[in-house]
C-alpha cells in the first residue's frame, strides 16, 4: 500500500498548525481550574479569556458573545435550543447536526429548497416565512457548504429573515478562516464555528450569540460559559482554538494565502477538465470557497474513487466526514437535483495552508491512472 503523502481533505479536518501545538502544550502546563480564584486558577482564566478574544476577533464580534462548546455540531445543537419552541426553517443542504435536531424540535420544521447550483432559494424562504405566523421562527443557513464550497447569500438571508421578525443562525464552520465572518455587521443572532477546520484541536467548537438571545443549556450543572455549558472548560483545546483563530484571521485579512489556494484549485480543475472532459465541477458556476472543489466523474462510484485515490496516496472524501461509512447518496447533492450519475460519482478535494503545487500536479497524474483504470476512456499516462 502507498503511504499517504498528499492530504487533500481540509474540509473534514485541517492538519494541526505547529503554533497550535505550542499553545496546547502551554495550556497543559497550567495547573489551575479557570473557575478557581487562587493564582493558578487566575492564570488558567487568563489563558481562557485570551483564547476567547482571539476567536471573537475571527468571528467579528465581542468576546462576551463567544460560548465554547465541545464541537461545531454541539454549537449547532445549542443554537436550536431556545426555551420557546420555534419553527425552524433550514436550507436543504444543512449539516446533519442541524437537520436531525431541527426535525425533532416541537415548534415545527421546514426545508428551504436550493437551486441547481446549491444556492438557497430566497423566494421560497420568503414564502415560508410568510406562512409562519403562529410563533417564533429560527432560520438556519450554512455560510459555505462543506461538500461543494458554495457560498450562500448570508446578507440576503439575514435581511429577509429579520424583515419577517425571525431569528437567524449561521453555520460558519467551513467559512471560518476562509472568508471574513463579521458577525456584528452581518446582523445574525447566532453563529457556529469549529477549531479543527482551522488547524486547531479536534473536540472544540464555539457558538457566537447576541447577549439578548435566550438559550437552554444542553449540559446543566455549574455556571461555566455563562451557564450555557456546564463543566470545566477544555483549556488546552480552547487555547489551541484561539491560536488557530489568530493565524486564520491573519490569512483572511492579508488574502495572499486564500488567493494561493484559489490558484491551486483552479489549476486542479483546469487540468482535470482537459484530461477528462466528462468531469463536472459541482457548484462551479457560483461563488465558492477558494479551497474547495467538488468533482464528479459520471460512470464511477464516489466510494470507488475515494478508495482508489487512497491506494495511490491521496486523502479525498465523498460527502461530509460526519457521514463517513454510509453508502447512501449525499443529501446535499440530492437537494441540488443533480443527475444520479453525477451525484453518485462526486468527490471533494479540499485544500489548505500546507497544500502545494506538487500535491495538485500529483493528484492530476493519479487521476489519469485511476480514471483510466475505471473505464472512463482515459488512457493512463506517465506522471
Amino acid at each position: 500500500m502507498v503511504t499517504m503523502s498528499h492530504y487533500l481533505d481540509y474540509n473534514a479536518t485541517a492538519p494541526s498548525r505547529p503554533e497550535v501545538g505550542e499553545a496546547v502544550a502551554d495550556a497543559l502546563a497550567l495547573a489551575g481550574n479557570p473557575s478557581s480564584v487562587h493564582q493558578p486558577g487566575r492564570r488558567a482564566r487568563a489563558c481562557l479569556e485570551e483564547a476567547r478574544a482571539q476567536v471573537a476577533a475571527l468571528a467579528g464580534t465581542a468576546p462576551a458573545n463567544v460560548v465554547f462548546t465541545g464541537s461545531g455540531s454541539e454549537a449547532n445543537n445549542l443554537a436550536l435550543s431556545g426555551p420557546r419552541p420555534a419553527r425552524i426553517l433550514a436550507s436543504a443542504m444543512e449539516h446533519p447536526s442541524i437537520l436531525r435536531p431541527a426535525a425533532e424540535r416541537p415548534g415545527g420544521f421546514a426545508l428551504v429548497p436550493v437551486d441547481g447550483d446549491g444556492v438557497v432559494d430566497l423566494g421560497a424562504l420568503e414564502a415560508l416565512l410568510a406562512e409562519s405566523t403562529d410563533g417564533p421562527v429560527l432560520v438556519t443557513v450554512m455560510m459555505a457548504n462543506n461538500e461543494t464550497g458554495v457560498l450562500q447569500p448570508s446578507d440576503k438571508v439575514v435581511e429577509i429573515a429579520k424583515g419577517a421578525g425571525a431569528l437567524v443562525h449561521i453555520d460558519a464552520v467551513q467559512a471560518a478562516g476562509r472568508i471574513p465572518l463579521e458577525f456584528d455587521r452581518l446582523g445574525a443572532d447566532l453563529m457556529s464555528l469549529s477549531a479543527h477546520k482551522l488547524g486547531g484541536p479536534k473536540g472544540v467548537g464555539v457558538l457566537v450569540k447576541r447577549a439578548e438571545i435566550a438559550l437552554a443549556p444542553l449540559i446543566a450543572g455549574g455556571g461555566q460559559e455563562r451557564s450555557l455549558r456546564a463543566g470545566t472548560e477544555n483549556l488546552p483545546g480552547i487555547a489551541g482554538f484561539g491560536r488557530a483563530a489568530l493565524s486564520a484571521l491573519a490569512e483572511v485579512t492579508d488574502g495572499t494565502e486564500i488567493e494561493r489556494q484559489r490558484d491551486l484549485r483552479d489549476r486542479l480543475e483546469a487540468a482535470i477538465g482537459a484530461a477528462t472532459p466528462a468531469a463536472v465541477v459541482v457548484g462551479g458556476r457560483v461563488p465558492r470557497l477558494a479551497n474547495t472543489s467538488c468533482l464528479a466523474f459520471p460512470g464511477v462510484a464516489a466510494e470507488t474513487l475515494v478508495i482508489a485515490f487512497d491506494l495511490e496516496g491521496f486523502a479525498v472524501s465523498a460527502g461530509s466526514a460526519c457521514s463517513s461509512g454510509k453508502v447512501e447518496a449525499s443529501h446535499v447533492l440530492a437537494a441540488m437535483d443533480l443527475a444520479p450519475s453525477v451525484a453518485s460519482s462526486a468527490i471533494r478535494i479540499s485544500l489548505g495552508y500546507a497544500t502545494t503545487t506538487q500535491d495538485i500536479d500529483a493528484f492530476v497524474a493519479a487521476c489519469r491512472v485511476v480514471l483510466g483504470r475505471n473505464a472512463l476512456g482515459v488512457e493512463p499516462q506517465p506522471a
